[in-house]
Parts: C-alpha cells; sequence; structure tokens
C-alpha cells in the first residue's frame, strides 16, 4: 500500500469504489482512454471502408490490418522502458503526462482526418499505440497503491468492466460518426476524439500520488535487448510468469473471437451490420459482468480458483456455440429483429455471452495475482511483460486464423479448434502451477455443497506468524477453512488423511505438513515439528487441529499438547476458531463411514466463527478449548 493518506481509507464494497477519490479519478481515466482509442481506430477503418481515404497500391483489407499492426507494434517496441518508466516515477504524474500527450495526438489526429492524409492517419495511430503502451503499466502498476488487498479484486473487476465497455462503445462511435455523418464528414467524430482527451486529463488531475516502486532504477532503452531481459527476469517467477501466459492467451482467444465476429455475423449467420454490433455488445456485455461477479464469487480475496472455473467455461461454451451455430444463413443482411426470431439465434447470443462471462472470471483474478505477488519495486515492469506478451499473442491470433482459412477452414471450425486449445492450454498452466487447480476445487467444495456463514473473518492477522486452531468434524475442515481465511493457511494434518485420493493433490500443492503420533512413528511426527518451526519462522499462518483426530459422536476430543510444545519454540498468537453444522455431513463420521453412505444434507449452510487472537503466554489447553467450544456453541 501507498503511504498516501488516501490508501490509509478502511476497505469498501465494489461499486463504493466508484464514489471514492483513490479510485474513481483513475477509472474514469483509462475509461475514457480506451474509449478514445477505439473511437479513432474505428474510425479510421470506417474512412477505409467507405473508400473516403484509399491507397493506389494497397488494397482495403491489407490497410485494415496494416492499422491494426501499427497499433500494436509499440507494445512491442517501447513495453520494456514504459515499464521502468512506471516503476522509477511517481505514478499519477506520469497519468497527467499521458493525458497531455493525448490530447497533442488527437489535435494531430483532427487535422490527420480534415486532410485525409493516409500516412498522416497512421502516424497517428502509431503514436496512440504508443501512448498506450506507456499507460498500460502504470494502469495496473498503480491500483496495490492506492487499493487494499481484499479490494483488489473488485478494482481489477471494475476496470475490466470498463475496458471492454469503452471498446463496445468506441467500436460503436467510431463506427457511426463516420458513416452518418455522410459525404466522409470528420467534424463529428474530431469533437469527440478532443473532448474526451480533455476530459481524460482533467479527471487524471485528482488521482491521488502514488510514490514511485524504484526510483534508483536505471532506464535504458533498447527495444529487442530491454525486451528480452525484461522476459527473462519476470520468468524468474513461476507464479507470475505463468499469470501472464494465461492472460496472454486470453487475448490470443478473445482477439479470435473480437477478428471473426464481422465475417460471422454477415457470413455464417446472415446478418447485417447490425447484428456484428449485437455480437459486439454481447461478448463485451458478458465480459463486464464476469469481471463484476468476480468480487462476489471471491468473497473479497484474490481467488485463483476462478480461472479454471472461467477456463472450463470457456471450452464448454466455444464448443456449443460451434454446435449452434446454424449449418447455412438463416438469410441475408437480417436486421437484429429479424434475426433474434431465427430459431436458434438465442443460443447463440447465450453462447457468446457467457463466453464472456467466464472469460471475466478467468482474467480478473490473474490480473489481481500477479498484482498481490510482485515485488512492489517491479510491478509495472511484470505489467509491461504481460503487455508485450500479449500483443505477441494477439499478432500469432491473426496469423494462425489466416493459416487456417488458407488451409481451407471454416470460421466455425476455427473456434472449435480454439475451444479444444483453451482447454489444452489450461491443462498446461494448471499443471505449471497446481495451485490454480488446487483452489478451483478449494472454491468448488464450499460454493456448491455448503453454503458458509462467516463471523469474526477480521481476526485473523492479515499477515505475520500466527496460529489458529478449530474442532475437527469433518475430512474437509481444513478445505472449508482454507477457503474462508484471505491467506495462505500451512494445515498440519493427519498422515491418513493427507494420503486421501483427491485430497493428497490439495494438501500437498497447499503444502500442508502431514503428522503422525508419537508412538506411531517418531519421525513423521519429529518432522512435523520441525516444518511447523519453520513456517512459523518465516511468518506463515499455521493451523492445527487440537483435538488430534476427527470426532466420532459430533462431541470434542480432548486436547492434545502438542501445541504447546509449538508454541514454547516459536511464541506467536493463537486464534480459536469453530467449524459448525458439518456433524451430519457426507464427510462426517456420523451414520457410518465418512464419504461411503448417502449425504443427509446437501447445500447446507455450515458456519465458521473466529474469535480474538490469544497472546503465546496466555495459552493453555483448557483455555483453547473452551474458547473453542463457546464459539462452536450447540451447532454441531
Amino acid at each position: 500500500m501507498s503511504q498516501d493518506n488516501t490508501s490509509q481509507a478502511l476497505p469498501v464494497t465494489q461499486f463504493a469504489l466508484l464514489r471514492q477519490r483513490r479510485f474513481a479519478p483513475y477509472f474514469l481515466t483509462q475509461l475514457l482512454g480506451a474509449f478514445n482509442d477505439n473511437v479513432y481506430k474505428n474510425a479510421l477503418i470506417a474512412l477505409i471502408a467507405f473508400a473516403v481515404v484509399r491507397s493506389d497500391t494497397v488494397d482495403d483489407g491489407s490497410l485494415i490490418n496494416i492499422a491494426a499492426g501499427l497499433f500494436i507494434l509499440p507494445f512491442f517496441l517501447f513495453s520494456a522502458m514504459c515499464g521502468q518508466i512506471a516503476d522509477k516515477y511517481e505514478k499519477s504524474a506520469l497519468i497527467r503526462r499521458v493525458k497531455l500527450a493525448e490530447i497533442g495526438i488527437m489535435i494531430c489526429g483532427v487535422m490527420a482526418l480534415y486532410l485525409h492524409s493516409l500516412p498522416l492517419l497512421f502516424a497517428i495511430l502509431f503514436l496512440m499505440g504508443t501512448q498506450s503502451a506507456f499507460f498500460g503499466p502504470i494502469k495496473y502498476g498503480i491500483l496495490p497503491q492506492h487499493l487494499h488487498e481484499s479490494e483488489l479484486i473488485g478494482g481489477n473487476g471494475l476496470v475490466e468492466l470498463g475496458t471492454f465497455l469503452a471498446i463496445l462503445l468506441g467500436t460503436i462511435a467510431g463506427t457511426q460518426l463516420i458513416a452518418k455523418a455522410g459525404d466522409g464528414s470528420v467534424l463529428p467524430v474530431s469533437l469527440v476524439l478532443v473532448s474526451v482527451a480533455i476530459a481524460g486529463y482533467l479527471s487524471s488531475r485528482r488521482i491521488p500520488p502514488a510514490p514511485a516502486g524504484d526510483p534508483s532504477l536505471r532506464i535504458r532503452f533498447n527495444p529487442l535487448v530491454q525486451t528480452c531481459r525484461l522476459i527473462r527476469s519476470t520468468a524468474q517467477n513461476r507464479v507470475i510468469f505463468q499469470s501472464i501466459l494465461a492472460i496472454s492467451w486470453f487475448w490470443f482467444l478473445g482477439a479470435t473471437y473480437l477478428a471473426q465476429f464481422p465475417v460471422y455475423a454477415r457470413d455464417v449467420l446472415g446478418g447485417g451490420v447490425d447484428v456484428f454490433t449485437l455480437l459486439l455488445a454481447t461478448f463485451s456485455i458478458g465480459i463486464a459482468c464476469g469481471s463484476v461477479l468476480c468480487e462476489r464469487l471471491s468473497g473479497g480475496r484474490v481467488e485463483i480458483g476462478l480461472v479454471p472455473f472461467g477456463a472450463i467455461g470457456l471450452t464448454v461454451c466455444g464448443l456449443d456455440l460451434v454446435l449452434s451455430t446454424p449449418a447455412t444463413p438463416p438469410g441475408m443482411a437480417l436486421a437484429v429483429g429479424s434475426f433474434i426470431a431465427v430459431q436458434g439465434a438465442w443460443h447463440v447470443l447465450l453462447d457468446i455471452f457467457l463466453i464472456g462471462l467466464f472469460g471475466g472470471f478467468y482474467i480478473v483474478p490473474l490480473y489481481a495475482l500477479i498484482q498481490k505477488t510482485s515485488a512492489p519495486e517491479r510491478l509495472s515492469r511484470a505489467i509491461a511483460c504481460n503487455n508485450v506478451l500479449n500483443a505477441f499473442f494477439m499478432v500469432i491470433s491473426a496469423v494462425f486464423a489466416l493459416g487456417m482459412f488458407a488451409a481451407g477452414g471454416s470460421i466455425t471450425q476455427l473456434f472449435a479448434v480454439v475451444a479444444v486449445m483453451n482447454a489444452l492450454v489450461a491443462c498446461y498452466i494448471f499443471r505449471q502451477v497446481p495451485e490454480f487447480f488446487m483452489r478451483f476445487l478449494v472454491w468448488l467444495l464450499i460454493h456448491t455443497l455448503y453454503r458458509v456463514r462467516l463471523r469474526g473473518l477480521h481476526h485473523v492477522p492479515p499477515e505475520g506468524a500466527a496460529i489458529v486452531v478449530a474442532n475437527h468434524v469433518s475430512f474437509i475442515d481444513a478445505l472449508i477453512i482454507a477457503g474462508c481465511i484471505r491467506r495462505p493457511v500451512r494445515f498440519v494434518v493427519y498422515h491418513a488423511i493427507y494420503a486421501l485420493p483427491i485430497l493428497n493433490f490439495i494438501f500437498r500443492t497447499a503444502r500442508a505438513i502431514p503428522i503422525a503420533g508419537y508412538d506411531e512413528n517418531r519421525a513423521l511426527y519429529d518432522a512435523a515439528f520441525v516444518q511447523m518451526h519453520e513456517a512459523l519462522e518465516e511468518g506463515e499462518l499455521l493451523c492445527i487441529f487440537p483435538e488430534g483426530q476427527i470426532t466420532r459422536d459430533g462431541e470434542m476430543n480432548p486436547f492434545r499438547p502438542g501445541i504447546l510444545r509449538v508454541i514454547q519454540a516459536c511464541p506467536v498468537p493463537v486464534v480459536p476458531m469453530a467449524l459448525q453444522g458439518l456433524w451430519g455431513s457426507l464427510f462426517s463420521r456420523q451414520g457410518g463411514r465418512a464419504m461411503i453412505k448417502f449425504p443427509g444434507r446437501l447445500f447446507a449452510r455450515i458456519g465458521l466463527v473466529i474469535a480474538e487472537p490469544v497472546a503465546a503466554d496466555q495459552v493453555t489447553l483448557e483455555t483453547l478449548q473452551e474458547r473453542v467450544g463457546q464459539l462452536r456453541g450447540s451447532v454441531r
């Protein structure tokens, strides 16, 4: 967190951020910038399409592809340097300078529009890409300085919502302002471009300061060398680099859909330009909804378990879109009303909406994870690396699509291939970083089988070494606790439970500590205490079930003295907590052996109640057991 006073405010709910000065001016600034980018790009494409500007030597289709390439090129050339600048200097001042540059670029862009000069129009497009390349690392790098960790998912969700709505509105505005003006008039679009640029600068003036991450950094400009060095240095952090690859893959997927929607709407669905706009709007609204819902589904934490959920949805809905697409166009140049009356049209729109929705689930936690795990002095460079790879994957997307079409493939076949590729890429990423899939299993458990009611979550220290102790009711107690606490937890687990299928994958990935009884396996018993001491010395959160076994009758067993040995070696606060409502569940021992009986209650409401920490010098077995028993109450 920044030391600026605005960052010391208490965490607020997602949409309440839009009323906070530490977020609202920034949100408006980035939204207006994304809107202006898309207005200009699509106004230029419309001018080319309507033959207002043209080349005697290059066809219109090639000109449109050149325009797309010129906008992406600066991300390859300048992202490494932009990341260095964003880490070296105070970010709010950088944003104001970038927005001032946007005003100048837009004024030049208006002149180019009036002159109908194709070289000048392309030069302005390159400058806009350069301005966006500079803004990118600042855009995501400033969020952790102004938001609490519990607000990162909500903040990133709003940013993605704003970005895709800006893309949608900018695409519509840029096209329509040219198409509806008549005779290629550029006055309406010129007024919009300059006015929005000025509004963006004015809003940027209210963004609070965000101190430099690394003021001593020496900036080097050598595009190829620095880009390679940037990627190599970022790749040293496995989780961050795999997250960047996952985000870049999403942009490959998204670019594939967005690039094909115009022809898909015209040649496959038989629609006119308004049907293309409908598809684009449906996709954008889906991503916006998914981005916003991430906050609710994650419970305010950086929940990477949503990433596999999003990846699965992208593949399933992508394949369903292929199956729901009509074999032959239902008509030609259909208006929106005629199109949605066609059988299967709503199915197509639902699939496109869900692809966007699951895309939001997929991408928002990844951005939040990068912001959370990157060292503050290197965060902007990590974002710059992300921008480079995003641009690269978008170019590969275009090349891949052209290759498929050259080989005789159709748009629906392309959609089917990228849906299957998404499953393969997801499997690769989750194999490289199994934490994603582990968190997905935990998230799935506590959002499907149970409805968890939390009380006292704020009592868990947000950082530093501590021990949490709880009653032991079922085989999934650790998973429930891991899914509710907003920081990683190292669990001490009986070795027989640790070895159970599926649970073993989760426990290994979460670096749980297996333990055995003293008389059962002395070596494993001693090794567990060594690992517990090391975890606490490294400032981690440790969870111990002092009963030592799962209850067989629903009542608490006496607490064992092992926890006192841990506290004597590492005096840290102890947080009592109690699980409620799990007795009688499929995973408890009531009514027979756990997991091999008919579940008595599905979608049951359970509770996790947490009390204030107890100082190490005040911990006794009696006080801990009494406190956990009081929290548990009569609900077993």
